[in-house]
């Protein structure tokens, strides 16, 4: 259980989830309304904006793969949406974990509503440069790179002595 003074902190990264949550799927209700599957709006000579929907994972891994993976993936990401609370709230009066922490969960909840409503998740954002393209992203799946990404940083140079 928290200290009285950690439920601040708590309720701060748990808004904070909440935010990247509302933000992912504020941006793909505006997407789903403007935009017709497949089709692309450049923004930038690198940068457009697409819809499609992917039934996968990470870069469309297992969206051939049947359907089974639809539930597949959202039990993974609810079960780690829990393990992602917990440790929020025994790192609350921390920074760079729960902030971490914080992003990958409310980008994973992101998802996990889109592969409930759709069967899949809803992409728009398209990098591109010389004909190659990134595989397309949206808000989720940025907020879940960032909070893995300073994760690592987190556990790599930040992690007590004794953990190393």
């Amino acid at each position: 259980m928290p200290r009285p003074a950690a439920w601040l902190g708590l309720a701060a990264w748990y808004g904070l989830a909440a935010l990247v949550l509302i933000l992912d799927q504020l941006s793909k209700l505006w997407v789903l309304a403007a935009l017709k599957p497949g089709q692309s709006v450049e923004l930038a000579p690198f940068f457009s904006l697409v819809l499609v929907f992917n039934a996968g994972a990470a870069f469309s891994f297992l969206s051939e793969a049947g359907g089974w993976q639809r539930g597949f993936f959202i039990l993974l990401a609810l079960a780690v949406s829990a393990w992602l609370v917990v440790l929020i709230r025994r790192h609350a009066g921390e920074r760079l974990l729960p902030l971490a922490a914080s992003l990958i969960l409310g980008g994973a909840l992101g998802n996990v509503i889109d592969r409930i409503r759709f069967g899949a998740v809803v992409d728009f954002l398209d990098a591109h440069a010389g004909g190659w393209h990134w595989p397309a992203f949206n808000v989720a799946d940025s907020a879940i790179s960032v909070g893995v990404a300073l994760l690592i940083w987190q556990q790599l140079f930040h992690a007590p002595k004794a953990a190393k």
